[in-house]
């Protein structure tokens, strides 16, 4: 089998340059790559042109349209028997396509997504973002799992791979940014299509570099659950409301306890016991006191970033029906 190996790219030429030096250490070597250039004012050119001698790689530029569209770029001059979707801030372990292959000549999957983990070389808070990412104490823990919650699987792209036969009956990405991969994957859902989790195809997710970026991340994230649901009204499910539901708690706890303390007890309470929860799971995850500290931070970033951009949009969109 052939993979066509399929990267948006906007402004990060050095991200690039780390991914493309893990493509070439794959032990499976049938794959081409397509780097998608999508209108970046620091274009990764140069960089590209170097892995030319190691790769069988492609370098295409177009005006800026988004990663969605920028994938659906690639899937048209793509030449492989099946699409891989990464991110540009990913590292790619040296068996990933070997286990993705086998694992598809065991048991086809038309469509499939894999997990994302800390590399040892990631910063403390890189590592803490990515622990925040897949804690069973946040949102992040229905991430990367078999028993989705709702139900049914839905690949991320960060780490996504569809067949040609997905692409040619589903045609690429509808919108361009805010769910989009939710949104394909529900639709591909609903067009029969076998879609699965192949555990052990984790990649390296490097993420954000710093909190702000992580909050605005995830902002977006929460907005762009609202606009899947203007596609799908039943996919919002109840643990989607759960974020929202705890920024509310902490604004209600941090009030409370300027003004009527005892009321704020109980919620102190379960705060206090989150923040044990994530410090010591942390530590365990990743063997390191800092990173744990850090993860209590990243941990509430994610779901009030999360909570909040849910709640603006839901308060625009839904309840007003602005566009």
């Amino acid at each position: 089998m052939k993979f066509s190996i399929i990267i948006p790219l906007y402004n990060r030429p050095q991200e690039i340059k780390e991914l493309l030096e893990t493509l070439v250490l794959q032990t499976y070597k049938q794959f081409e790559v397509l780097v998608i250039e999508d209108g970046s004012t620091k274009d990764a050119a140069a960089i590209v042109e170097n892995f030319k001698d190691q790769l069988n790689i492609r370098y295409f530029v177009k005006p800026n349209a988004g990663q969605g569209f920028a994938r659906n770029f690639g899937f048209e001059r793509a030449q492989g028997d099946y699409f891989v979707i990464f991110d540009s801030d990913c590292l790619i372990p040296a068996d990933y396509l070997e286990i993705v292959n086998n694992s598809l000549q065991t048991s086809w999957l038309d469509a499939y997504g894999g997990p994302d983990d800390a590399h040892p070389s990631f910063t403390p808070i890189q590592k803490a973002i990515s622990y925040s990412m897949t804690s069973p104490f946040t949102t992040g823990g229905i991430r990367g799992n078999k028993k989705a919650i709702g139900g049914q699987f839905h690949p991320r792209s960060f780490n996504m791979g569809i067949s040609r036969q997905v692409w040619e009956k589903a045609g690429g990405f509808i919108i361009t940014r805010l769910g989009e991969d939710i949104e394909y994957s529900i639709r591909i859902h609903g067009m029969g299509f076998k879609i699965g989790l192949i555990p052990d195809a984790k990649v390296y997710h490097k993420r954000r570099t710093s909190f702000y970026q992580f909050y605005m991340q995830l902002h977006f994230f929460g907005r762009a659950r609202i606009n899947i649901y203007k596609f799908f009204p039943g996919s919002l499910k109840a643990v989607h409301f759960f974020p929202a539901a705890f920024t509310l708690l902490l604004g209600f706890t941090l009030i409370t306890n300027i003004l009527a303390w005892p009321i704020a007890l109980l919620c102190n309470i379960f705060l206090a016991v989150l923040i044990l929860l994530i410090f010591f799971h942390a530590w365990s995850k990743n063997k390191s006191a800092k990173v744990a500290f850090l993860s209590i931070i990243a941990a509430f970033i994610q779901l009030t970033a999360y909570g909040l951009g849910f709640i603006q949009d839901f308060w625009k969109r839904v309840i007003f029906k602005q566009s």
